[in-house]
């Protein structure tokens, strides 16, 4: 019997798709990704680890709707960097809890700003003091990465007030959960792009 000539390119793309499975179960917990290198200023392939629960395997991180009892103004944003949560608080009784990271170790940080500017893929621009930091590692950081897929601060930005701290997304969804920041707060960019869209100027922001 002869098939139909528009079938050959579905036939083909469910060849391709279940060799991409194959593969992606013969790689184990392995992944090469795309990532900045500070060392020679470049885009490089890594191999990564997966070996660690990734965001969207582990159900405690995905958004979801808890019962928050203090009583603070609707659309107030709590950071909790212990429990790497953070909570939209909706004025009922509830908030919306997101996973988070945050950030390492003698890089966090606690106190209250206000959401001073919002960005659609930002620009990153690396401070002053993490230049100095990483080329006394031997390391040179770019001046800027522009906006995009592989930009450090991912799909959208809430900037805190005055400082250099910001609510981000991320170009490596596996670290949230984690504590790898310079005092960031990490989202991954679904979850980024849906706050970000229930946020305005001038939002209070209390990191705990």
């Amino acid at each position: 019997m002869l098939l139909p000539r528009n079938i050959f390119p579905i036939v083909l793309c469910l060849l391709l798709a279940v060799a991409g499975q194959e593969h992606s179960l013969a790689a184990g917990d392995r992944a090469t990704v795309r990532q900045f290198d500070p060392a020679s200023g470049r885009w490089v392939l890594k191999e990564r680890s997966l070996s660690f629960k990734a965001p969207w395997e582990d159900p405690d991180l995905k958004p979801k709707v808890v019962p928050f009892e203090e009583k603070l103004e609707a659309g107030t944003i709590v950071v909790d960097t212990g429990k790497r949560r953070l909570f939209h608080v909706r004025g009922d009784g509830t908030a919306v809890r997101y996973g988070i990271g945050v950030g390492r170790e003698g890089f966090s940080w606690r106190g209250r700003e206000r959401v001073s500017r919002k960005a659609k893929w930002p620009d990153w621009r690396p401070p002053a003091e993490m230049i100095r930091r990483e080329a006394r590692e031997g390391r040179q950081l770019p001046s800027v990465i522009h906006g995009g897929p592989e930009n450090p601060l991912g799909a959208r930005a809430l900037y805190l007030g005055q400082t250099l701290y910001r609510i981000h997304g991320t170009n490596q969804p596996w670290t949230i959960g984690r504590a790898v920041s310079s005092g960031c707060i990490r989202m991954t960019n679904e979850d980024i792009s849906a706050l970000f869209d229930q946020v305005t100027l001038g939002t209070m922001v209390i990191v705990r």
